[in-house]
């Protein structure tokens, strides 16, 4: 089986089509750099061949590198990974190099052979450093197709030649956003960024008859001419000077500094532009084997890109036959409910409305309007596929419109009563094979099964808010769901392209188990004095995405209440109570419960916007004369959710400690540089968390108690990974 194959024309030119048979999307693996390069060869050394057009067998033209080569090298490398990973990087430069030089003559720039790239759609990561090398490339006129350099979202940063080509097509500035960001376009905006040259009908016919046309000077890249100058100045211009000292500054604002790669990428960059175009490539080889060595990217790899997509194709789903989503009910239009019908809809599937009357179950469906006009607005969506999405909603009160669903999923008052009520309601008029699911936030499964017939299709599905822009989705196995409930929601979620996590019943699940104590201790440390600017900058500075104390302001004080109480009446001499209970039940009886009152932690002008930390909180909870460490705020804020998160695989509530790790990245924003609280204390180690447990419960009290499994870890001196990962389970 070979990922290329090439095909010569009676016209002269060859026709390389990369077609990875067991991928959906082609992908470049270890083996195929030789096969590639052994056609590429026979290009430039065959004289009845007059160039060679590059294009894909499927619908898109390359997803990136297979990132699971980076984790085999490392691996076969023994105690030499750095070397072993620069001598890759750098065979793929000298190849690409050799595609772009194309066998001309060195001095003169002339006698090579013309080679194009045809895109019929996406191209990422390094499918598209690989058409960057070629001479021309002719893109699809497809505006679903993607074109960017994602790297920067999984922790590393394009380098296979990307970073320093994207610099000297366009300077600095205007390649910031796709390197930095990792922006992704389509081919139209790509053509108007000059990232590809021609979007048009048929590529492979266009970049056919350009192959046909090119002339020595056609396929000269620009840095290989003489007298090339850098758009936007190099970096000791005075224009260059002041855009790379931009970028410093606009990297450090956004990533509080705690992403390597960002740091690496433009490293590479800056001192990359100061030399010749093959010492920046090396250059940009040394940086990229830098960032592959640092552990935080290697987490983000096996969380962000290697465990996010195993669950998403279904690594936990049961063996049991596709249950594909046709028609969804949804008990609710309220704005979870709305969020959800919204996402149903754009999936394809129909989608009944419900809520108890037609006013509020019409402004369930206009959300999905308002949703769908800011798209056109943005020319992302077109009038025939607004209508389409209307069409399939039907907002209603009648709940016999939901005899034919395969789907319910209930987002109603927070209330076991209110769901019990509509669960028998429902039940009667369902199908018998239908799936009932509730999207609970915080309520045992379990129990609100109680109220069905059917137990072993009672499932949890909680979405996040706002629905639409989440990726997560948690769901929860009560004690009696069976195999084809969990398979239901499994597929519903991928039909929707988000990412899933399966766990068991137990009080807050396992996303709120881990987010209700960081929100707590950061209100916890208001009331004890620690300054509010502190604790939110300490969390920023960890990578969190907000403070506690924006959060809570976020989430609101008077939902905090509703917890506080109703966990209280569960567990209730057993309830730790803290100042952070007395700062949350004053905050609700002095009306500031945050941005929706436009008063909580922060003052708020009249649209909602915060004007700063409002000073009346500490008249009544004083400010410390002496302020605590940094890394001591820090590590409360880390340790509260760690331990939560290690807790819930020592209790059975995680299966896979993957989802503990996507779930909380994803979920709520858990320092993505770590990869998730497993791969965190993978990189810190079993006995040095183990060792600060203690130091902290000395300090501050038991919820920082040591769990014995992580206790147990630590005199074995073992990893979260090597116990548990996917590898061990196997071996298992």
């Amino acid at each position: 089986m070979t990922d290329f194959t090439m095909n010569v024309g009676d016209n002269g030119v060859a026709i390389i089509t990369w077609d990875v048979a067991d991928k959906s999307m082609n992908v470049l693996r270890r083996e195929a750099f030789g096969e590639l390069e052994a056609l590429i060869d026979e290009v430039l050394a065959n004289d009845d061949i007059k160039g060679a057009v590059l294009t894909s067998g499927k619908d898109t033209f390359a997803g990136g590198m297979d990132l699971n080569v980076l984790g085999t090298i490392r691996a076969d490398a023994g105690d030499e990974p750095a070397q072993a990973l620069f001598d890759f990087t750098m065979m793929g430069h000298k190849f690409l190099r050799k595609i772009e030089r194309a066998g001309m003559d060195p001095k003169t720039n002339k006698g090579g052979k013309p080679i194009a790239s045809a895109l019929p759609g996406t191209a990422l990561g390094i499918g598209l450093e690989l058409p960057l090398a070629t001479h021309r490339i002719f893109a699809a006129d497809n505006p679903k197709a993607k074109i960017g350099l994602p790297e920067i979202m999984v922790g590393i940063f394009p380098g296979m030649g990307g970073t320093t080509r994207f610099i000297r097509m366009m300077g600095a500035m205007a390649a910031s956003p796709f390197l930095l960001q990792g922006k992704m376009v389509d081919p139209k905006k790509a053509k108007s960024a000059g990232i590809i040259h021609e979007v048009v009908d048929d590529p492979v016919a266009a970049a056919t008859e350009w192959v046909l046309n090119a002339t020595d000077a056609d396929i000269v890249k620009p840095w290989d001419t003489k007298g090339y100058k850098m758009p936007g100045g190099e970096p000791y211009h005075p224009a260059g000077f002041m855009t790379y000292a931009g970028a410093s500054a606009m990297v450090n604002g956004n990533t509080w500094g705690v992403y390597p790669a960002a740091k690496a990428l433009l490293s590479a960059a800056y001192e990359g532009a100061q030399v010749p175009f093959d010492t920046a490539l090396k250059i940009e080889a040394r940086w990229f084997v830098n960032v592959l060595l640092n552990p935080s990217s290697s987490a983000m790899i096996q969380s962000l890109f290697i465990n996010k997509e195993a669950l998403e194709k279904g690594a936990n789903r049961p063996d049991v036959p596709d249950q594909t989503v046709k028609k969804v009910g949804v008990l609710g239009a309220g704005m979870m409910g709305a969020g959800i019908a919204l996402v149903s809809a754009q999936a394809g599937m129909d989608v009944v409305l419900i809520d108890t009357s037609q006013e509020a179950a019409d402004r369930g469906k206009a959300y999905t309007e308002t949703y769908l006009d800011k798209g056109m607005k943005r020319g992302k969506v077109t009038a025939d596929k607004k209508e389409a999405m209307l069409a399939r909603i039907n907002a209603t009160t009648d709940l016999n419109t939901l005899s034919d669903v395969d789907l319910i999923i209930e987002a109603v008052f927070e209330d076991v009563g209110v769901k019990a009520e509509m669960t028998k309601k429902v039940e009667a008029i369902i199908p018998e094979d239908a799936i009932f699911a509730s999207n609970t936030s915080t309520l045992p499964i379990t129990g609100l099964a109680e109220a069905s017939v059917r137990k072993e299709q009672f499932i949890g599905i909680h979405f996040f808010s706002p629905v639409e822009k989440m990726a997560l989705v948690e769901i929860i196995k009560g004690k009696e769901t069976g195999p084809r409930a969990v398979a239901k929601a499994l597929d519903y979620v991928r039909q929707i392209k988000k990412t899933p996590i399966v766990v068991n019943d137990e009080r807050f699940f396992y996303a709120n188990r881990c987010i209700i104590p960081y929100i707590n201790e950061g209100v916890m440390m208001a009331g004890e004095g620690v300054g509010r600017p502190l604790l939110d900058h300490a969390a920023q500075l960890l990578g969190f995405p907000v403070g506690p104390v924006q959060l809570v302001d976020e989430t609101s004080f008077d939902l905090g209440a509703k917890i506080a109480k109703a966990t209280m009446d569960a567990m209730g001499d057993a309830y730790p109570k803290s100042v952070a209970d007395d700062v949350t039940f004053w905050m609700v009886e002095e009306g500031r419960l945050g941005r929706k009152a436009k008063a909580g932690f922060f003052d708020y002008d009249e649209k909602g916007k915060r004007q700063g930390y409002w000073p009346g909180f500490n008249e009544k909870f004083p400010l410390l004369e002496e302020q605590p460490d940094l890394i001591e705020v820090q590590h409360r804020l880390i340790f509260v959710q760690v331990l939560e998160a290690v807790r819930a695989l020592e209790a059975g509530v995680l299966e896979d400690i993957r989802e503990g790790d996507v779930g909380a990245i994803l979920g709520w924003g858990f320092m993505p540089w770590s990869g998730g609280p497993f791969s965190w204390l993978d990189i810190v180690g079993a006995a040095w968390a183990a060792e600060r447990c203690d130091e902290l419960t000395a300090k501050f009290g038991a919820r920082f108690e040591c769990p014995a499994l992580l206790r147990e870890m630590a005199d074995k001196g073992e990893t979260f990974y090597g116990r548990f990962g996917p590898q061990a389970k196997a071996a298992a």
